[in-house]
């Protein structure tokens, strides 16, 4: 793997006086070096993104196609470098990095098809008399230069999610990515460089916070697309001015398993769900609410999954649980768990932290307002808790600041549709946990979630401005 990674302004690799090593999670050896830029070529990086937004907007659908295939194919060819480096900076284990590249090349083949179904709507203007004779066209329009944010967590597939969808709709962006995992970024910046993209529709710059901030506030900018914490994410959308912004955003995604669901998936599925990548996925399944006359049926088929996942190295193609992104972050999860127990949770099996490696962890006796129920725990633990009545059930799952998804095992449809009426989430998936997601799909959520949609045709349409036209035909 290279160890060193320029980054990418106005079409040209850079290096600068600021060089950044970049550890891997689980043993601290160095993954690659790579630089931070300074104020005055990020603001280089903006105006070549208005000279690149220019020569996007101007692309017929057909060549922005092309071009999307031609990262999707690039990406395909170099699956194994990828995943690698992704594994390594990330601490993700390595059949889910590979899942992840995997995901990446689906995103910008999806995007590339969108990019030519990217329509409008005709409407009558003869609904009322003066309106005879005339027609109504409205088309969707790219809205100019974007700067993305993106987390540690997915270093390529949150990043596709905002460059795929932005070159779909003739948009220029600029990505910062997450100071963990920027390797992989620029990564898939040599890939799109390969692809053929104009100068400035695709910058890679990783920055310091404070350097960074022209992304965020800089007029030039039309459109700020953040995935990260809650905390930040409102900070910056504060910021931004009069730019349009969407925030992804953090949860603590619940799951209700009444008695008629099938309890032998919702238990695996929970599995994959609550201990998938550390739990360091805003929808990981963090809330099992599960119905009194089932709880024991559904603890003697989700506990013995839990204690048979292998911890260890995320490089070794038979872990499926890798460390946390860093000591920190390990030692807050733990202390959050010491904190549950202090408070008179029990511990139904792990717990125990060892460096940055976190237990896979599940509590009961926990309460509402406990911090791994109520905050977002992002690491490898789930409270089982029973309850009695369904919309109490549904209650809880709303009684807390974040609504991203939600997932609901029944095979009563009233029940079903009852829970989509209900709560206060951006997506329910029945008959599955809140962690499924399928690219394409419309994803966000609301409350301190965030606001706005990603999955490719929802993101182009936050990504692009309708404008109506009126023609007088007769």
């Amino acid at each position: 793997m290279p160890h060193t990674f320029p980054y990418l302004v106005k079409q040209t690799w850079r290096t600068s006086v600021e060089p950044v090593e970049i550890r891997a999670p689980f043993d601290q050896s160095v993954v690659g070096t790579t630089f931070l830029a300074s104020a005055s070529e990020i603001d280089e990086a903006i105006s070549a993104a208005q000279s690149g937004f220019a020569h996007m907007k101007a692309l017929p659908a057909f060549r922005r196609t092309e071009l999307l295939h031609g990262i999707a194919s690039g990406i395909k060819q170099r699956a194994e470098e990828i995943a690698q480096v992704l594994a390594a900076e990330a601490g993700k284990p390595l059949k889910a990095a590979r899942q992840e590249v995997e995901r990446s090349t689906f995103t910008f083949t999806t995007a590339a098809e969108e990019a030519k179904r990217i329509g409008g709507e005709i409407l009558p203007m003869d609904v009322v008399p003066t309106g005879t004779g005339r027609m109504g066209l409205v088309r969707r329009f790219p809205i100019g230069p974007i700067s993305a944010i993106t987390p540690f967590n997915f270093p390529l597939n949150l990043v596709a999610h905002k460059v795929a969808p932005a070159l779909a709709a003739g948009n220029s962006i600029l990505v910062k990515p997450a100071p963990q995992t920027p390797l992989t970024a620029l990564l898939l910046g040599e890939i799109a460089l390969s692809a053929g993209l104009p100068e400035g529709a695709l910058q890679i710059i990783p920055a310091s916070v404070e350097n960074a901030q022209a992304l965020v506030t800089d007029e030039r900018i039309k459109m700020l697309s953040f995935t990260g914490s809650a905390t930040v994410g409102w900070q910056l959308k504060n910021k931004a001015g009069k730019k349009k912004v969407a925030l992804e955003l953090g949860g603590n995604a619940g799951v209700v398993i009444h008695s008629d669901g099938d309890l032998d998936f919702a238990a695996l599925r929970c599995v994959q769900g609550g201990f998938g990548y550390s739990g360091q996925t805003c929808i990981s399944v963090q809330r099992i609410l599960v119905h009194r006359p089932a709880r024991e049926a559904f603890l003697e088929r989700f506990l013995p999954q839990v204690k048979q996942l292998k911890t260890g190295n995320p490089l070794d193609e038979t872990t499926d649980v890798g460390p946390l992104v860093s000591l920190a972050a390990a030692e807050r999860v733990a202390a959050w768990i010491q904190e549950a127990v202090a408070a008179g949770a029990s511990l139904l099996t792990g717990g125990s932290r060892s460096g940055s490696m976190v237990e896979p962890t599940v509590l009961t006796g926990t309460n509402p307002r406990m911090r791994v129920n109520c905050e977002e725990v992002f690491g490898p633990v789930v409270a089982v808790e029973a309850y009695d009545d369904f919309d109490e059930a549904i209650a809880q799952l709303n009684d807390g600041p974040y609504g991203l998804q939600a997932g609901i095992f029944t095979k009563d449809l009233q029940k079903a549709f009852r829970a989509h009426e209900v709560l206060e989430v951006g997506g329910v998936m029945v008959g599955d946990v809140p962690t499924f997601r399928i690219d394409h799909m419309p994803y966000g959520g609301i409350k301190d979630s965030g606001f706005g949609r990603e999955g490719l045709r929802s993101a182009i349409e936050e990504m692009t401005e309708p404008k109506l036209m009126v023609v007088k035909t007769s």
